[in-house]
């Protein structure tokens, strides 16, 4: 049989890694030849999961179709965010809880995506499905996923489905969600020693709006000066990824995991729209976004709407 790869976004965060490994694991369960890998570095955060769980870094690939002709995609389905030659592979299924642009396929598939918030709150049903035991590593990798994606359940992208696939993996890996995941935050947020580079591409994504072609990026700290303070050398890095890439706007939401509010870093001829879209003034390309956390929630879909009128 051969091998299918397995694998989230660019660019990836703990539930794009972790998800990978987990629906690799349930596939594997089930008698198929599955490898999960990754398409982009590691953050901090994933780097302190991966290592609290003893689990393997999972393979980096730049291209997929010089090895499988079949692949799995997990926590996304944007072609734009996927690996590079996506077109010359056949996307046998997809688990997500993102929006869903930018995809088409030859055959039919198996698609399965709900509004919750995290692509793990998913395959814990998936594994009931199938009548699997969810093994104890495992448990503790997805209960990672849930905490980073819905910031120890604080995020409004946390559904009450969530909260319960967190509370059966707490049983299963014999973790205290609450204390181990504000360590795991915490991990996230060390931006010590990153150039402005490095920031701006730690948890980037990009998006078609209509006639527009936006990159949002994401970084949480526990102090936004830790990466606000060092602005000029943001504008620069973003500057040169617009030009490089051609991009109609780029956002950088520097989010406190503690106070719940972003500051936004805002560049780009469609820079207005995001004035427009927030109800805010930026004051040197900057903006507070109070009270908002989440990318696909918060962001997206009201720069989405601005950017489509």
């Amino acid at each position: 049989m051969e091998k299918v790869l397995v694998f989230g976004h660019k660019s990836p965060d703990t539930d794009a890694i972790c998800s990978a490994i987990a629906f690799a694991d349930l596939k594997k369960q089930l008698g198929e030849n599955v490898e999960a890998v990754r398409l982009g570095e590691l953050n901090g955060e994933t780097e302190y999961v991966l290592n609290y769980f003893h689990v393997e870094v999972p393979r980096l690939v730049g291209t997929v179709s010089d090895e499988t002709s079949a692949v799995y995609l997990v926590d996304h389905n944007e072609r734009q965010q996927s690996v590079d030659d996506i077109g010359k592979v056949d996307v046998l299924s997809v688990v997500d809880h993102h929006r869903i642009a930018n995809f088409e396929t030859k055959a039919p598939l198996y698609y399965r995506a709900e509004p919750v918030g995290c692509t793990a709150t998913i395959l814990n049903k998936l594994y009931k499905e199938n009548g699997l035991a969810v093994p104890k590593t495992i448990a503790g990798l997805m209960l990672s996923s849930i905490i980073s994606d819905t910031l120890l359940f604080k995020s409004p992208t946390c559904t009450e489905e969530d909260i319960k696939a967190a509370r059966e993996l707490e049983k299963i890996s014999g973790i205290e969600a609450e204390s181990y995941g504000l360590d795991m935050l915490k991990a996230g947020t060390n931006i010590s020693g990153k150039t402005a580079e490095e920031l701006i591409r730690l948890d980037v994504k990009p998006f078609e709006m209509g006639h527009y072609s936006v990159e949002i990026a994401q970084v949480n700290v526990v102090d936004t000066n830790d990466a606000l303070s060092h602005r000029k050398e943001l504008e620069t890095a973003i500057n040169k990824e617009i030009d490089t890439k051609n991009l109609d706007l780029f956002l950088l939401a520097v989010t406190n995991i503690l106070t719940s509010d972003s500051e936004a870093l805002v560049l780009g001829k469609a820079a207005a729209a995001a004035e427009t879209a927030f109800n805010v003034k930026l004051v040197n390309h900057t903006a507070t976004l109070k009270g908002v956390v989440s990318r696909k929630k918060q962001i997206v879909p009201v720069l989405t709407e601005e950017l489509t009128k």
